[in-house]
Formats: C-alpha cells, structure tokens, sequence
C-alpha cells in the first residue's frame, strides 16, 4: 500500500508512493551525502517502533529530539510566545506522547525551517497541529512531500508576532533562513540559526543540536571565528 517514504540518511519525508523514490536529491546533493550502504528507507511508522522523542529545555527553550539519534541528528526547538509558538527546524519522528507534550505547552502557530536537511517530516507536524510551514521560496525545489499548509516566503525578512522574525541569510542553502526571537536570552536577543551565520543583535545563538548552543556573547563569538577564518586564508 502506499506510504511516505523517509530516507534514512538525511530523514527528508517524501511523498506517498507504493515504492520507494528511487533515490534521494537531497543526500544526493553535494551539500550532503548518500551512506555507506547506498540508499535507504524507512517509514515514519517504523521508525516509531524503535525510536522515541525527549522533550527537555535547552537554555530556556524546549528543545524535541529523537532517540536514538536518526538521520542527521538534529533537534527542534519550541520558541514559547504570547501569541503563539514557533516549531523552529523540525525531527522527522513524530509520536503521540509528543503531540501530546508540545499540546500542553500551548501547540504550534507555526513551523519555519532553517534550511531543506531539516525538512524531515514537517507535513505531518503540520498537520497534527494545523500550523503552516515556512519555508523561503529559494529553497522551492528541495521540498520532497508538497502540500497547500507549506507557504513560500519571499524578500529578506518574514515578520511573525512578538517581534520573532524569520531573516534569509543564504549561505548553506539560497534560502538559508535564521529566526530573531528579541525576547530570548532574558531579553538579550537570541539567534536561532539551525548551522548559518548571521548579522542581527543577539546575546545567544542555538544551534541545530543539543549542547551546541552559545550561551552568551554569541555575536562576539561568531565575529572572533570570522576574524580566525580570515586570518587562515590571507595565510
């Protein structure tokens, strides 16, 4: 019968089909990379048999990752806003216990994406909790399941509510986007920035794995490794 697809390398959820795609453009695009073991699927059924979300805080944030780890390894972050939360980036396992967790600290009003390796599942997340997907238009062609609740974003910036704002800072991808939260970090600023650099304000930046976050200074930090970086290439 028909299913949707998940590759295992990368997690990127494709749409329904009896078989299997024949392979994966994302894994297959230089940016990434297809396994050892060549091209492999799995189905987000399968994958809950033997996998399980942790919901815990990451610095003030709640941060959903999988375990054990699967695909690339990264975990979402729950921006919590009067007005409604982000689902920034995005795991491919989705469970009821974690529906069910995320419920409770007031649900979803959005899901954006830094860049197409985190792509993952986001239709079902988006529709087990009826909350679009944001995804900037430059990165149109990587998306493996369309659906009408992905809305394409153009420009430079996305304004949300509460004064978060989606910001494409290209890079990795041309649609490489970061999420300003202005509340984050006690009010300091912080920057969610999946693995893209990036020019606003902040005090902390969150990275796209647990543990891998800047706490404060993050803007100094980020302008002393560009500084080394540039140092090595004038040798």
């Amino acid at each position: 019968m028909p299913a949707a697809h998940v590759c295992v390398t990368c997690g990127t959820q494709f749409a329904d089909g009896e078989d299997p795609p024949a392979s994966c453009p994302i894994c297959e695009d230089d940016r990434q990379y297809v396994g050892w073991s060549g091209q492999q699927w799995t189905t987000l059924g399968d994958l809950r048999s033997g996998h399980h979300n942790v919901v815990r805080d990451d610095l003030g944030l709640t941060g959903i990752g999988t375990e054990p780890s699967f695909a690339i390894g990264q975990r979402a972050l729950l921006v919590r806003s009067p007005q409604g939360n982000v689902l920034w980036d995005c795991i491919t396992v989705l469970d009821d216990s974690t529906e069910a967790h995320v419920r409770s600290l007031g649900g979803i009003r959005a899901i954006a994406i830094s860049h197409p390796h985190y792509y993952s599942s986001m239709v079902e997340w988006s529709h087990a909790f009826d909350a679009p997907v944001l995804l900037h238009a430059a990165d149109r062609e990587w998306v493996m399941r369309p659906d009408p609740r992905i809305e394409f974003w153009t420009g430079e910036t996305r304004d949300l509510w509460d004064g978060i704002k989606l910001i494409r800072a290209g890079g990795h991808f041309p649609g490489g986007t970061v999420l300003h939260w202005p509340a984050g970090a006690d009010g300091r600023g912080a920057m969610l920035s999946g693995d893209i650099l990036q020019p606003f304000a902040f005090d902390r930046v969150y990275g796209a794995w647990w543990d891998r976050n800047v706490a404060a200074d993050a803007k100094g930090a980020v302008r002393r490794s560009a500084e080394r970086y540039k140092r090595a290439l004038s040798g």
